[in-house]
């Protein structure tokens, strides 16, 4: 290496002297240049300068072949060695201004903190620089740099070029990876500005200093499709390997990064885990931007060549002298001769200058000489072999190309014209996957609804329950006027009704989703199926614990306000990603509608805990009412079975419910099922047993129930005797029991008048002619009510002429007929009022209670006849 690099010295000096040389001898008027640049290899490197003064020297040749005024002047090249290195290379630079001629520009640049000192010094000097290997992106700060030209686009140029593709493909959202080295972040902080103008969204901005794969996890985590890389060559093989290790690569992703010019740049290195043959992979189909080499227009340019004619002398050059090529020397080329037009126009100006100025001794100040090769330059426009040579403020405004690697080979597919601002790609472009991807997962809103069939068939079964009860309703109404009906509080059970066929409403729209109805409708149905629900449950038990003689304290209970104060809102649940199975860059986010409001929570409670109290104030009443003896009243067993069978089911299902929350289909089942059943358990346990006993025997089931109503009533005054507790209860027992009370109230008036009006018989019977006697004794007479006849007696008549023996025929007014009639009527008149409402008494129940107070009018009657006198 050393060898090569003396051999590369002593080229260049002879180089340099035949420049020189040439310069003096041709009789053309000289302007000097400073070429700067560092003339030694870099490690593991080829020497820039030895490979790009084949091109210098090709220009400055053509350049003497061209007519006036280009060949009036001659070029003098005076080569400064910066080394690399900021102390060397401004020291070579001050040397050469003190020993040397005054320079009119300074050609050149490579390393970019050599290069930033020296420019940054350059206005001081009145010098302009133009460089064509220094693509720093810093540089273009003109408040810093205002001397400094560039031929060479900068690092920045590819921006515009990456803005115009991504828009082409439609990629609005893009991920970056940056190094931490060099100008890379100068770039993303311009490259950011770019996408931002033109609302592209930037996801993540990742950037690494040594391993890359946390950053390009990241990327993946965050969904990006579209990378954007800027790192070196030696990171390139780690961001490379990562992206194998992690399958960020192929028909799904697409990466952007710069383009490496070093042949098999990718292969593996002992910092990398991965073989060529994964490198090749995972950068498979990757696209490079980067600034054209050469036009690929096949013009003819300012030299009267084309890029294509060039490139064949300077590879022929460049074989003569034994160097290697570099991707520079057009711009090296191009730089020459704009070095040439410029100074050939200044000095033309200042010519004219001498010739017309009105001073004899005319001179230019260095500073005006400087002003005019920055305004000349800064107006340079022609074609050279790397295309369109133009400058805005300083800055070349070149063309971009575009490159894909296509089976491990660069593939041109593309350029961008910065001048034009136009993106021109041909057909060789070629995606991995089946079309270019897409910038982010397309994400699919995937509603989770309720299963058409599923809500079907449960409708169907609601529909069953609704007939069944239907069914029940017109057996109520059409047999309401039935004893045994109408001693069930028909009016109750058609509330009990109502209800259940609420309850049954209510799953039809616990079954409405989105994906039958709008949002905004969804949102009414929330507030609407839980007034339903809850009013038709309470509708239902409150009817059927007011057949337990609660039914204002329950309704008046019930407060179904509770949701105006914070009602019922429809809310979406969003769930992770779920990736589409068929493999296409596409995941299903499945969301969920739900009915909540803000306090959700709290609500939940008051309304379980406040039903779960009415359910035991209704257990309660059942247990107060259970040894009622009357089955058309007694309730209390299915009162009990349905909050029994209610309360099971509503645990089951709240719990169920609760915990199968992101399943709707699972939810409605259970919710649906848990009011069906519910609902229809509820109905069964109050209809079906008044169905089964009207289905039998309708008369005896009326019988029945008539005398277990009196037997009950009977029972209950026994029992309100032996216990004062139970006073409360029959002051408000039922309304048929106090229209009874009210009943045998008349009949004892009745009862009373009735006796009046005997004992007015009896006193009229005192005037009759024949009397009857009675023993001494009362207790020898007996008397029996069963037959309607009064028993034995033991009076004996005395002798009598009958008025039938007088008049010849029998009187109806005869003391005979007077007796038989009263015999006969008096103890149907007790047996018929006295035992059937229990007797005169109140607490007289049967006909056998009643017997003693029937001899005691009848005994009265027969020993007031015994005193009446007896007519002849």
């Amino acid at each position: 290496m050393e060898d090569r690099g003396s051999v590369g010295k002593v080229l260049l000096l002879v180089a340099f002297l035949e420049l020189v040389l040439t310069s003096l001898c041709s009789g053309r008027h000289p302007l000097p240049i400073l070429w700067i640049m560092p003339q030694t290899a870099e490690p593991g490197g080829s020497n820039l300068t030895e490979a790009l003064l084949p091109a210098v020297q090709l220009a400055l040749q053509h350049l003497s072949r061209q007519p006036a005024p280009l060949r009036n002047y001659q070029l003098q090249l005076h080569f400064a060695d910066t080394q690399c290195d900021n102390a060397k290379g401004l020291k070579a630079f001050y040397d050469a201004l003190f020993y040397g001629p005054k320079y009119f520009i300074v050609f050149g640049g490579l390393c970019p903190s050599v290069t930033s000192i020296i420019a940054e010094s350059l206005q001081g000097w009145n010098l302009v620089q133009l460089s064509f290997a220094a693509t720093t992106a810093s540089l273009a700060d003109k408040k810093k740099y205002p001397n400094f030209f560039r031929i060479i686009p900068s690092d920045n140029a590819v921006n515009p070029a990456l803005v115009k593709f991504l828009k082409r493909y439609g990629w609005n959202r893009v991920g970056t990876l940056t190094q931490e080295v060099q100008s890379f972040p100068v770039v993303q902080k311009d490259l950011i500005k770019q996408l931002e103008k033109a609302n592209i969204q930037i996801a993540l901005t990742e950037t690494f200093s040594q391993d890359p794969c946390e950053s390009i996890r990241n990327l993946k985590v965050n969904d990006v499709k579209i990378i954007i890389g800027q790192f070196d060559e030696l990171s390139a093989t780690k961001v490379l390997c990562c992206t194998y290790h992690l399958n960020m690569f192929g028909g799904r992703y697409q990466w952007l990064i710069p383009d490496w010019h070093q042949e098999s740049w990718w292969s593996p290195s002992g910092l990398v885990n991965c073989s060529s043959q994964s490198l090749l992979k995972a950068m498979e189909g990757s696209i490079s931007v980067d600034y054209e080499t050469l036009s690929a227009k096949q013009i003819r340019g300012v030299s009267g060549r084309s890029p294509q004619e060039y490139q064949r002398e300077y590879d022929k050059w460049r074989e003569e002298a034994g160097v290697e090529s570099s991707r520079l020397h057009g711009f090296a080329y191009d730089g020459i001769w704009t070095v040439a037009k410029t100074l050939t126009r200044v000095m033309e100006v200042v010519r004219h200058k001498e010739r017309y100025s009105i001073h004899q001794n005319f001179t230019i100040s260095q500073k005006e000489l400087g002003q005019m090769v920055f305004e000349a330059m800064n107006e340079t426009n022609f074609f050279g072999v790397t295309g369109q040579v133009l400058f805005k403020d300083g800055e070349r405004i070149g063309t971009m190309q575009f490159t894909q690697i296509q089976e491990g080979k660069k593939v041109k597919i593309g350029e961008y014209n910065s001048i034009t601002d136009v993106l021109e790609l041909n057909r060789k472009i070629r995606f991995p996957g089946t079309a270019p991807p897409r910038d982010q997962t397309l994400v699919r809103p995937q509603r989770k609804e309720i299963n058409v069939l599923l809500y079907c068939i449960l409708s169907s079964v609601t529909i069953l329950g609704m007939l069944m009860a239907s069914a029940f309703l017109i057996f109520n109404i059409k047999n309401r006027s039935h004893r045994f009906i109408k001693m069930s509080s028909p009016n109750m059970n058609n509330l009990i009704i109502l209800g259940g066929m609420l309850s049954y409403s209510s799953i039809f729209f616990f079954g409405l989703d989105g994906s039958f109805v709008s949002e905004e409708v969804f949102e009414t149905l929330c507030t609407v199926r839980t007034w339903i629900l809850t009013f038709g449950y309470t509708l239902a038990f409150g009817a059927m614990f007011a057949k337990t003689w609660r039914v204002h304290a329950i309704f008046k209970n019930v407060k179904l306000k509770k949701t105006a104060i914070d009602p019922l809102r429809r809310t979406v649940e969003v769930f992770s990603l779920e990736l589409d199975p068929l493999g296409e860059d596409i995941a299903l986010r499945p969301f969920l509608e739900h009915c909540e409001n803000t306090h959700m929570t709290t609500w939940l409670a008051i309304i379980y805990v406040y039903k779960g109290f009415l359910m035991l104030f209704g257990c309660f009443l059942a247990w107060e009412t259970r040894n009622v003896s009357i089955p058309a009243l007694n309730d209390s067993c299915y009162i009990g079975m349905s909050v029994y069978n209610v309360g099971i089911m509503c645990i089951i299902g709240a719990s169920v419910s609760y915990m199968t929350r992101d399943q709707p289909n699972v939810q409605f089942c259970v919710v649906a099922l848990v009011i069906f059943f519910s609902s229809t358990v509820t109905l069964c346990l109050v209809f079906v047993p008044k169905l089964i006993t009207m289905r039998r025997d309708p008369d005896s089931a009326t019988q029945s129930a008539w005398y277990q109503l009196t037997q009950g009533i009977k029972r209950d005054v026994e029992d309100t005797q032996r216990r004062s507790s139970i006073t409360s209860v029959v002051q408000t027992s039922s309304s048929r029991l106090y229209s009874l009370q009210t009943e045998n109230q008349g009949l004892r008036r009745r009862v009373m008048e009735l006796d009046s009006e005997l004992e007015v018989v009896a006193r009229q019977m005192q005037d009759l002619p024949q009397m009857f006697l009675c023993k001494e004794h009362f207790g020898e007479k007996t008397f029996t009510t069963h037959a309607g006849v009064l028993g034995r007696n033991k009076c004996r008549t005395l002798p009598q002429n009958s008025r039938t023996s007088r008049n010849g025929a029998k009187d109806i007014n005869s003391p005979e007929q007077l007796q038989r009639r009263l015999s006969l009527q008096l103890p149907i008149l007790h047996h018929a009022y006295l035992p059937s409402i229990g007797g005169v008494d109140a607490s007289s129940a049967s006909p056998s209670n009643s017997t003693s107070s029937l001899s005691k009018h009848a005994a009265m009657a027969t020993c007031s006849y015994s005193h009446v006198p007896t007519r002849l």
